[in-house]
């Protein structure tokens, strides 16, 4: 599989994500699946390699500044992103990344401040929603996995009909919840209408969500449960 990272000023997290997207590589490797390293795409480059997947990781891009993910956005790359992103190739945004792809038009809604307008930084449960995407296809639907947060404008907001249509469409993929499955108010940490930890495009191919399964893919991070989603796109998009 070819993967491209974007890197942003401010980014943070590309580094852990080009990791996760190689650990999987290397452990598919063992059932006859190559990929090669993780491409690190500067944000002023307007070119993309060929790529069968694009990550917007996690971070500060530009300091947050005007809003979380509105600057990084309009940069150069980014033109390109969302050209291969409406031809089809799969992107993955994570947090920071979530942000800008709502800035970019790849998906609906606005990530607004926390309801606590504080930031926060936990481990938090995740209800799986769908299992028929590139993205789950190594989870289970409903199945309750652990994936920590660590945002303060994490708090995603659409208008009733938006909702709808997500909701209508099967297009919501994570919804914070109990370590039993139960979508409550307590569960929600940031205030996201429905509980709503993270969002499909139309078409099922473009995924943002604030937690981030790239700080769970090893023992020694005390536990596994962001793995899957990595070895699930590496598995399919090979």
């Amino acid at each position: 599989m070819r993967a491209s990272v974007i890197v942003f000023p401010g980014s943070n997290c590309d580094r852990d994500a080009a990791v996760a997207l190689q650990h999987a590589m290397n452990t598919s490797d063992a059932i006859g699946i190559l990929g090669a390293k993780p491409k690190m795409v500067w944000h002023g480059d307007s070119e993309l390699p060929d790529s069968d997947l694009i990550l917007l990781p996690g971070g500060f891009s530009y300091g947050d500044y005007l809003r979380s993910g509105a600057m990084a956005a309009h940069s150069p790359i980014m033109r390109e992103v969302v050209r291969r992103a409406k031809s089809g190739t799969p992107v993955l945004g994570i947090c920071n990344g979530f942000q800008v792809l709502t800035e970019a038009g790849l998906l609906p809604g606005v990530l607004m401040r926390n309801a606590t307008l504080r930031f926060i930084c936990k481990d938090v449960s995740l209800r799986v929603e769908r299992d028929d995407t590139a993205f789950t296809g190594h989870y289970k639907k409903d199945q309750v996995v652990r994936i920590p947060i660590a945002h303060k404008d994490g708090c995603y907001f659409a208008d009733p009909g938006t909702l709808h249509l997500l909701e209508n469409e099967n297009r919501i993929a994570f919804r914070y919840c109990e370590a039993d499955g139960a979508v409550t108010d307590v569960a929600n940490p940031n205030g996201s209408s429905g509980n709503i930890a993270g969002i499909y495009s139309e078409t099922g191919t473009v995924l943002g969500m604030m937690p981030h399964p790239e700080r769970l893919i090893d023992p020694a991070q005390s536990g596994t449960d962001g793995a899957k989603m990595f070895s699930s796109l590496v598995e399919t998009l090979h």
